[in-house]
């Protein structure tokens, strides 16, 4: 998406929301114009959050520290899966480098969600342990169960743990025919090339609802598919075949 795309994504959005996220399912910091993303984020007041892998954070961290950012969601279990052993604990303390400074200003969620990986008991020992003496607290404290942001290691900074979740798949095990989403209900996504999707995790577009670039924000979220969903997921039924597929639930 270009900046002048942005814009006219903001301008349509603004009346709707004070907040925007940059991700689906993709990484903002390979953006190559992310600065004038941001300035533009920042000239209508909203209030900004971005959800990264981590990996560019040493590299951007100049960039990122001179905007006014919300809140930073800094993805750790995408590590594991991604780089290689030798490098994950020079990952770490780079994240965590960045979190302290960058918590003066913004806050930090630090997401392990893989909690039911058992084949991520090594990654997430050596996670564990490196925030456990980054921020003097016990591996007891960590290990505690939470809801909402999780457990505070420090002032703005925050540690998520949750199970990791299946993501829709078209082609996918239709189980979860009962349950409630945020989808529509608390946000919406937007794809670069302007396509509005209910949710997040819905990156190939397969619940379209219309298209920013040529439709009012307005119209989209009225029409017959977007009303059925959210009426759908009010009464805690699924009615969009691919949500079913979808592990994400609400507790």
């Amino acid at each position: 998406m270009t900046p002048d795309e942005f814009r006219v994504v903001v301008e349509k959005i603004r009346p709707f929301t004070n907040y925007i996220y940059l991700h689906v399912l993709g990484e903002p910091l390979l953006h190559p114009r992310l600065n004038e993303i941001l300035d533009i984020a920042e000239s209508t007041g909203l209030n900004i959050n971005i959800t990264t892998n981590g990996g560019l954070l040493e590299r951007k961290k100049d960039m990122l520290l001179r905007h006014s950012i919300r809140q930073i969601n800094i993805s750790l279990h995408d590590a594991e899966e991604n780089i290689t052993p030798d490098k994950w604990e020079e990952y770490l303390q780079s994240v965590l480098d960045f979190s302290t400074i960058a918590a003066q200003n913004s806050y930090v969620s630090l997401r392990l969600w893989n909690t039911t990986n058992s084949s991520s008991a090594e990654f997430n020992k050596l996670c564990l342990d490196k925030i456990s003496s980054t921020f003097n607290l016990t591996t007891e404290l960590l290990n505690e169960k939470t809801n909402g942001n999780g457990v505070k290691l420090a002032e703005h900074i925050f540690l998520q743990r949750a199970p990791r979740f299946e993501w829709p798949d078209e082609n996918g095990q239709q189980t979860q025919t009962k349950k409630t989403c945020y989808a529509l209900r608390d946000h919406i996504a937007i794809l670069a090339d302007g396509q509005v999707v209910p949710c997040c995790l819905d990156a190939d577009a397969n619940m379209k609802l219309g298209n920013i670039f040529t439709e009012e924000l307005s119209d989209i979220l009225q029409t017959e598919r977007a009303t059925n969903m959210k009426k759908g997921f009010e009464q805690r039924k699924v009615v969009e075949p691919i949500c079913a597929t979808c592990g994400f639930i609400i507790d």
